[in-house]
């Protein structure tokens, strides 16, 4: 079934930006804005048993329609793009649709929501932040237990980066994580995990550097009652991956198998499997409808 609707798939494209703004102006106005929760999670590999794969999964949400789940094996789609804009389109996406991707700040899912419509923006969701946030903040409180006021200082500069984040202070922020990774290099503490804090704190530097085109004000965003986490994604890798591919079952995947299975079971996720075996036979349809008048009528 999986193998049949990738052969209906429209062919791969680097940009699905179509038309002029002049026209995009004069469409209806959208009711709300789209939210798309992307992010990643690891299945163990059937080919090489000693390494794992990354799969990217997703669910877009809309204000006034149901959601839509995506799945697929980064690096063996050849189409990643396209399951995304459809995925989009069967929603009833617009051109002039304000949609926001929020994802955990990698490259390759950041590539992956570039030029698929011309209202999105992909912002840097604030649970990554605070995740890596709370481990910095573990390192430093070991590091009060040799020194107390060293690990005093660094809790506070952290919570000052985290405050400068949360309010969209961008430049102010990455000053205030450029001196928090200075105090690190320079401290002289029998800290046994001292090294791993200074890799750390650097790591999140340039985490935060390199995402800086997608930091918002995140205290504004959450006021006005908007989307500001990927959480959604992540309840999603434990709905499409979690159960069926790793925690439970502990299976091993090639990467083709776990691409088929991801299409198959997003649809049963989010409704639409048989949609589209109604499409192929429409008998299903016509039976289903049946079905419903005999209910009615009794």
């Amino acid at each position: 079934m999986a193998e049949r609707a990738e052969a209906e798939l429209a062919e791969e494209r680097r940009c699905f930006i179509d038309g002029c703004p002049a026209d995009w102006a004069k469409l209806p106005i959208p009711e709300g804005r789209v939210a798309v929760g992307l992010d990643g999670g690891y299945v163990r590999d059937w080919e090489d048993r000693k390494t794992n794969f990354e799969v990217i999964v997703g669910r877009s949400v809309p204000e006034d329609r149901n959601a839509r789940y995506l799945g697929l094996v980064h690096g063996y789609d050849t189409k990643p793009k396209r399951w995304l804009f459809d995925v989009l389109t069967s929603q009833g996406l617009q051109s002039n649709q304000d949609v926001t991707f929020l994802t955990d700040g990698g490259e390759e899912i950041r590539a992956l929501t570039e030029l698929v419509t011309p209202g999105s923006e992909h912002v840097l969701d604030w649970f990554h932040i605070t995740m890596r946030v709370t481990v910095l903040e573990q390192y430093a409180r070991g590091v009060a237990h040799h020194d107390e006021a060293a690990g005093a200082r660094l809790l506070a500069e952290l919570e000052r980066s985290k405050w400068l984040l949360w309010h969209g202070n961008q430049h102010r922020a990455q000053e205030a994580i450029e001196t928090l990774e200075d105090d690190v290099d320079g401290l002289e503490v029998d800290y046994p995990n001292l090294c791993k804090f200074a890799k750390s704190v650097h790591e999140f530097a340039v985490y935060i550097r390199s995402n800086t085109g997608s930091l918002i004000n995140y205290g504004e965003r959450f006021r006005a009652g908007e989307r500001i986490s990927s959480c959604l994604a992540e309840s999603t890798v434990n709905a499409v991956i979690s159960k069926r591919f790793a925690k439970r079952q502990q299976m091993q995947w090639t990467k083709r198998g776990a691409h088929l299975l991801l299409q198959t079971r997003t649809r049963a996720l989010d409704g639409t499997l048989r949609a589209l075996f109604e499409k192929w036979y429409p008998g299903l349809a016509n039976d289903n409808s049946a079905d419903s008048a005999q209910a009615v009528a009794a």
